[in-house]
């Protein structure tokens, strides 16, 4: 979002620990349609991305090699209150309309959005998924000076989002779940909070390092990325907490943040011209020396068990390492996802069918029942 920058330093209860972050250099300055970029994903290859509030209600594909932005995709019925970030996981995408600098929003939301539909179409419609803040009580307009603010959303499994908050009163940053099915939610803080020692303004959780990244700024525009790790359960900042200032740019209003595999990382700085302060919106690079936890474990394919095959009634899956599974129709279309150890395929015909079993090393295995 646009801010109005009064030179009131936060008090820094961090310290600077090793650098976990490499070679952060700008790739480009980002095209004018992108000028307040909020949000950003890597998917298909290209950042997905989109600007903030007043904008549009479109997602930009952005080629990340020549700088040209190659599609865009409308919400059609979203409206752009103040997108703030943007989410993923394996089947949909998260638009998170979560701005609130003056702490006065009864209206926040989140857009989520079926990837096949965004793939196939240059218009899609979206579930919405509503909340608020349990312990907000007062909605009375201040701007800049509220902790009900939010800037920064990430996918945490498979049935949980992970929205931060930026907040302006003191710089502590707490993290809340919400439910991935539309619904409206009354929101509650985890137990352990971040003294983020400024405005934390995007986010992004790798999956394969089980590491979590959040982007910011100070209040003199001084950027910088926290990555979180070793936490207990969803209590996300439980664990280790490392600030690492970035160092080789000057003011950046830095607003977005997105992972493309173990050890590389994109984000996005806005424009602004607040004397006496100004820069251009930019795309900046990182990398880390981290390494895929998945190659940690191996598992095999007699360390899960499904049966009966043929099955009548119920199918069993026997395995301490399995998360989740999909069954597919030999057509590929869904017909189940769920991490029970049994399944009811009572309803289901006849016929073979197509089993994904979802590993706890962020690895798969692909199995085919017979249903008699």
């Amino acid at each position: 979002m646009r801010i109005i920058i009064s030179i009131i330093a936060f008090v820094l209860g961090v310290f600077n620990a090793t650098s976990q972050i490499n070679a952060a250099v700008e790739k480009f300055a980002l095209p004018n349609n992108l000028i307040e970029s909020s949000g950003a994903i890597f998917f298909n290859n290209k950042l997905i991305t989109h600007n903030d509030s007043g904008g549009e209600n479109k997602l930009f594909e952005l080629d990340t090699i020549s700088g040209i932005v190659t599609r865009i995709v409308t919400i059609s019925n979203a409206t752009n209150v103040d997108w703030e970030d943007v989410t993923q996981d394996d089947t949909s995408i998260y638009i998170g309309d979560i701005g609130n600098n003056s702490g006065s929003r009864t209206d926040l939301k989140i857009y989520k959005i079926n990837k096949t539909d965004f793939i196939n179409a240059t218009s899609v419609m979206a579930e919405t998924i509503a909340f608020s803040y349990a312990s907000q009580v007062d909605f009375t307009d201040n701007p800049n000076n509220t902790e009900w603010d939010s800037e920064a959303l990430i996918s945490f499994d498979d049935t949980n989002l992970l929205l931060f908050s930026k907040n302006w009163v003191d710089g502590i940053t707490k993290a809340c779940l919400i439910p991935k099915t539309q619904g409206t939610y009354a929101l509650s803080s985890l137990t352990t909070t971040l003294n983020s020692g400024g405005l934390i303004s995007g986010g992004t959780y790798n999956p394969l390092t089980k590491k979590l990244f959040l982007v910011g700024y100070t209040a003199l525009l001084q950027p910088f990325v926290w990555v979180s790790e070793n936490f207990n359960g969803s209590d996300i900042f439980s664990g280790t907490n490392v600030q690492t200032a970035l160092s080789s740019f000057g003011f950046e209003q830095t607003e977005a943040i997105a992972f493309v595999n173990e050890n590389r990382y994109f984000i996005t700085s806005e424009s602004f011209n607040v004397s006496p302060f100004s820069d251009y919106a930019k795309l900046i690079s990182f990398s880390t020396n981290d390494v895929a936890l998945s190659s940690e474990e191996i598992i095999t394919e007699k360390d899960i068990v499904l049966y009966p095959n043929p099955v009548d009634a119920f199918l069993y899956i026997k395995s301490k390492h399995v998360n989740s599974i999909e069954i597919y129709d030999t057509k590929l279309v869904q017909l189940y996802k769920g991490n029970n150890i049994s399944v009811d395929m009572n309803t289901f015909s006849q016929g073979i069918y197509i089993i994904k079993i979802n590993l706890k090393n962020d690895t798969s295995q692909i199995r085919k029942i017979i249903k008699r």
